[in-house]
């Protein structure tokens, strides 16, 4: 079973869960994908800092509002950012993935991002801009193409990280709640301190 078909989790431990992950997109017939390295959990009406707090609904809002594993996109600025449901209608809450290590058709992500190296992923705007994710995958479903999860291909880290969510000001206790989740030593997490291990911080996979 997937952490997103799993109801005895929470949103915190989806959160983590979906670390190491390989989030892939099939966009204009091209394939382009990554290991989540960063994810920030957001727990609906209680979370001040969560789109959904207070039981807030609007149209923009409708995905958050559907099963888990449903896909919700925002748009921020010019940028998009790529979250999953987690819970329920009556429980609007989501993980948002915040940065990837490319994997497949790291060419296509360098040229839809103009960057090379770290800063074409370590970003949750960046992230979605390198794999082409829109507003037209807000609302599809996070097992399915264009943009999708795939449970069965998954990478372990040696090490998580948990750390207050980033740019999350004035919130209360919700500003300093250890919501977001990274791969300890990975050079792609967004705003990364301390050194970056040789594996990545990745564990081994012995043959």
């Amino acid at each position: 079973m997937n952490c997103l078909n799993d109801k005895s989790l929470t949103t915190e431990e989806v959160a983590e869960s979906l670390l190491g992950s390989l989030l892939i997109s099939y966009k204009d017939g091209q394939l382009t994908s990554g290991w989540i390295v960063e994810t920030e959990a957001y727990l609906g009406k209680v979370d001040e800092a969560c789109h959904t707090f207070a039981g807030k609904q609007t149209p923009r809002l409708m995905s958050m509002y559907q099963d888990a594993g449903t896909i919700y996109v925002y748009r921020m600025h010019t940028h998009h950012l790529f979250n999953v449901v987690t819970r329920s209608s009556s429980e609007p809450q989501a993980v948002l993935v915040r940065a990837i290590e490319p994997h497949d058709g790291e060419d296509i992500q360098n040229i839809r991002r103009g960057k090379k190296g770290i800063e074409m992923t370590n970003g949750p705007g960046k992230l979605a801009k390198a794999l082409g994710i829109t507003m037209d995958d807000n609302g599809t479903d996070v097992y399915e193409p264009a943009v999708m999860i795939d449970p069965k291909r998954k990478k372990k880290p040696v090490m998580v990280e948990k750390t207050a969510r980033i740019g999350i000001p004035n919130k209360g206790k919700w500003t300093d709640e250890l919501l977001r989740f990274s791969v300890k030593g990975n050079p792609y997490v967004s705003r990364k301190k301390g050194k970056t291990e040789i594996d990545y911080g990745w564990e081994a996979v012995l043959n």
